[in-house]
């Protein structure tokens, strides 16, 4: 294994100088796309099936991004890498405020949110490229925790400061300048963090690799690629992994447009400021604690053993969202509480998924890779279930799809039952540094 951990800097600064604000600059764009853009939408009038089609689309950009990033190897820095797309993510991210002002304002919106999304993914590669190379495996372990809280940082900030804000403009200034402000305060905010990272992180050059071309990389892929695909009962695994989060991508689809809805039209008619204290302060919170519980309890019970009850975990919350649509309450106590359990059984679930793409999927010659690739089927299967969701709630209603969400579940709740989890001969195990992967599965 080639060592990466190649400086140019004589003098490397603390890694909490730049660890923290990195991963904010991770999760702020992820959020601002995948979440903040949809309820923009969502107070402009645009439809429910409109929004989780084209927001799903734009979710491709994650899923391909491991076919892509052996590619970034060929740059000579990874910080100028890091610096560069947190640039032009700041920038198209801004120029969302300059889209909503076109007479072709959704579609111009989508075009720069798909640029925003290939930033944001490219720039997930380079950041995590960039952590692993610089810091020692004992640092890269004491920093983790700072990786994940201001990741999910960016999420607190968007929804539960953002989106709150914007419900506050709302009112005073009228919807799209309102939305055109937020999202000149969020490519702002990227900008300053690009210039600030120009300073603070570390020099590290990329390390050499035996064919540093375009032919020779290629290969490579290809060589992974394939290793991937011939794996034992690979396909069973891939189809589990599409379908874990069925009914969830739908729930966190349409959930936030739900409780926007107008209450003739079956919703619960909160405010923008509303929906966003509840996901962004409660929701975020109850994830966070449901992902440190559900690792505690699979590390008790073993993966094995556990899986049934994670699923069970992830889609069984999912009750409350059929519940507030048949009783429609106006007590937002009452709301946030329902939600609060819904997201904590979503952090539960979500870590029978990752730890079963890390154990059982990634084992063997490649595993960095392949736990880049199984990231990458894992946000295909969020994606295609997002981009059916409006459709077939609209179809539906929301009182009958909040049921079909918890039939979702059903496929990989059986299809776990012929999963092989255990343990593995992992004797031939190793990093051939053929792709990055990705530190957290966003």
């Amino acid at each position: 294994m080639h060592d990466q951990r190649i400086s140019i800097s004589k003098k490397a600064r603390s890694p909490i100088s730049w660890v923290p604000t990195l991963y904010f600059a991770q999760g702020l764009p992820f959020y601002a796309v995948a979440l903040v853009a949809g309820l923009m939408f969502k107070s402009m009038g645009v439809p429910n099936d409109q929004i989780a089609r084209w927001t799903g689309l734009i979710g491709f950009a994650w899923v391909f991004k491991s076919l892509w990033s052996p590619f970034l190897e060929l740059a000579s820095s990874k910080k100028t890498m890091v610096v560069l797309f947190q640039f032009l993510g700041g920038l198209s991210l801004g120029l969302i405020a300059l889209a909503l002002q076109t007479p072709l304002w959704f579609a111009a919106c989508i075009a720069v949110l798909f640029v925003a999304a290939l930033a944001s993914s490219t720039h997930d590669i380079v950041c995590d490229g960039l952590y692993i190379a610089s810091l020692s495996d004992k640092q890269q372990a004491a920093y983790a925790g700072w990786q994940g809280a201001f990741f999910n940082a960016g999420k607190f900030i968007s929804l539960g400061g953002l989106v709150i804000l914007a419900g506050y403009l709302e009112k005073k200034i009228g919807i799209k300048p309102a939305w055109s402000v937020i999202f000149l305060i969020i490519g702002a905010m990227m900008l300053s963090l690009a210039a600030y990272h120009l300073w603070a992180l570390p020099q590290v050059r990329n390390a050499a690799v035996a064919d540093k071309s375009v032919a020779g990389i290629s290969r490579t892929l290809w060589d992974v690629l394939v290793d991937f695909l011939k794996k034992p009962g690979i396909w069973g695994m891939i189809a589990f992994i599409i379908l874990f989060r069925a009914g969830e991508a739908q729930v966190q689809t349409i959930g936030p447009l739900f409780l926007r809805e107008a209450r003739e039209l079956g919703g619960l008619g909160l405010s923008t400021t509303e929906v966003g204290a509840v996901y962004g302060t409660a929701g975020t919170v109850a994830f966070l604690l449901g992902s440190i519980g559900g690792g505690y309890f699979t590390s008790w019970l073993g993966l094995k053993r556990a899986m049934f009850f994670l699923i069970l975990a992830m889609n069984l919350p999912n009750l409350v969202f059929y519940y507030l649509s048949h009783s429609m309450p106006t007590d937002l106590t009452l709301i946030t509480a329902a939600l609060s359990v819904e997201m904590f059984g979503y952090g539960f679930g979500f870590v029978g998924l990752i730890l079963f793409m890390m154990q059982v999927v990634s084992v063997g010659k490649y595993q960095t890779a392949h736990y880049a690739f199984a990231t990458g089927v894992m946000q295909l299967g969020f994606v295609l279930f997002k981009m059916i969701s409006g459709d077939i709630q609209t179809a539906l209603g929301y009182k009958t799809f909040f049921l079909w969400v918890l039939v979702s579940a059903v496929p990989v709740l059986i299809l776990s039952r012929f999963m092989r989890i255990g343990p593995k001969d992992t004797s031939d195990q190793s990093d051939a540094g053929a792709t990055s992967a990705p530190a957290s599965a966003s």
